[in-house]
């Protein structure tokens, strides 16, 4: 199987708004820069993460540009900016999300953040409070921001599904929020079967698959201009529920997660090639 890159996204502070790039080198922690920033609950110690929506929604409300170690510019609701190297920054993240954060770079030892579950997120509401599971960070790659593989990949099939049995403009790329958008002539959800296969990408890029991305509560939420949409996993849960990883049990899932075997350079029209 042949095709090409689309899409290429990067999110440099974690549960935030991400950007679209023309390339990005991807080394065995991902694309540069992505992730690499993350907010620290000051009341918790765990880090923010948009998978717990009654605390942390309106992450999703801010927008994230650049590169650290360079300066990431934030861009806030009422369309101000504050750079992540400001001595004010935690000052205005904290007003935005109502509780006291901290902008970090480094991972802090036994770092975890909370998932509410899905379903009950659905049933009472994303201001509610239900159950969660509290999970480790840098599952494939320790000392990363990454709740499990440091990249995402989705095939153009897979979200044009998906937006095609929602009920309006539903911004897939930006509510499932992956790294890597392929156009295939594979058909929808066909990454569940890529796992354990080699992707190249361009000249010197080569991912390999380690299971279907499970999909939490993050894409219902609303995300910047674009409103709640529940059937953002309604739709993922009827279409694609599978097992992704041994003894998880059936979950929504949506396009696939990859590690990096060789690290290289990506362009959007790049070749892709299914080993």
């Amino acid at each position: 199987m042949t095709g090409r890159l689309v899409g290429v996204w990067r999110y440099p502070v974690k549960s935030l708004l991400g950007e679209a790039l023309l390339a990005s080198e991807v080394d065995p922690a991902g694309l540069t820069g992505d992730r690499a920033l993350a907010l620290l609950d000051g009341v918790t110690g765990r880090v923010a993460s948009a998978k717990q929506p009654r605390h942390w929604r309106s992450l999703l409300t801010m927008r994230a540009a650049g590169a650290a170690p360079g300066p990431v510019r934030i861009t806030l609701p009422d369309g101000g900016e504050v750079s992540s190297a400001h001595a004010d920054v935690d000052a205005a993240l904290s007003a935005v999300v109502g509780r006291p954060v901290t902008l970090v770079d480094v991972v802090p030892p036994g770092a975890t953040l909370l998932r509410a579950h899905p379903d009950a997120v659905l049933a009472a509401g994303v201001a509610a409070e239900v159950p969660a599971d509290e999970s480790r960070l840098g599952a494939v790659v320790p000392g990363t921001f990454f709740d499990f593989a440091p990249v995402h990949l989705v095939t153009t099939a897979t979200l044009d599904r998906i937006a095609a049995a929602l009920p309006t403009d539903a911004g897939t790329v930006d509510r499932y929020r992956p790294n890597l958008v392929l156009d295939t002539p594979a058909d929808a959800f066909a990454e569940n079967g890529w796992v354990g296969r080699e992707l190249r990408i361009g000249r010197e890029l080569v991912l390999v698959v380690l299971a279907p991305r499970p999909r939490c509560a993050v894409p219902t939420l609303a995300h910047g201009t674009l409103p709640r949409e529940t059937d953002a996993l309604r739709v993922p849960a009827r279409l694609n529920r599978v097992e992704p990883l041994p003894g998880l049990g059936p979950q929504p899932c949506v396009g696939a997660y990859a590690r990096v075997v060789r690290a290289g350079r990506v362009e959007l029209g790049d070749a892709v090639t299914l080993d």
